[in-house]
């Protein structure tokens, strides 16, 4: 999805809409059967010539149990939620909504929310 982006093709509002209902909607599927997928950005995303969009990709989802100790560096930086940049040892869901919300941005935007090269930036 990445590469879409990046080849400066414009979404209009309504594929915007319809790509992120896709998202969500795989995403609640997802953390219904407690699953974190831990790396939602638009490189993990796949669409088809008829926009259906596909999360891939799960090398690093695990599934959800409460306060089970995490690996901070879990997410790609740009999309990483702001609690594990501070160092949080636990979390839960909503790290993929976070990931979500950078992505829907992107897709706005044409461009990345937060492109640091490090934590700090």
């Amino acid at each position: 999805m990445w590469g879409l982006i990046e080849s400066k093709i414009k979404f209009d509002v309504p594929q915007i809409k319809c790509l992120m209902m896709q998202l969500l909607e795989g995403i609640k599927y997802l953390h219904a059967q407690h699953i974190i997928h831990r790396d939602i950005k638009g490189a993990n995303l796949l669409l088809n010539n008829k926009g259906l969009l596909k999360i891939a990709d799960f090398g690093l989802a695990r599934v959800y149990m409460p306060n089970l100790p995490a690996t901070p560096r879990v997410v790609t930086l740009w999309y990483r939620a702001p609690e594990l940049l501070l160092g949080m040892k636990t979390y839960n869901e909503t790290l993929d909504l976070w990931s979500a919300g950078c992505f829907f941005a992107e897709l706005l935007t044409g461009k990345p929310m937060f492109p640091g090269q490090n934590e700090i930036e």
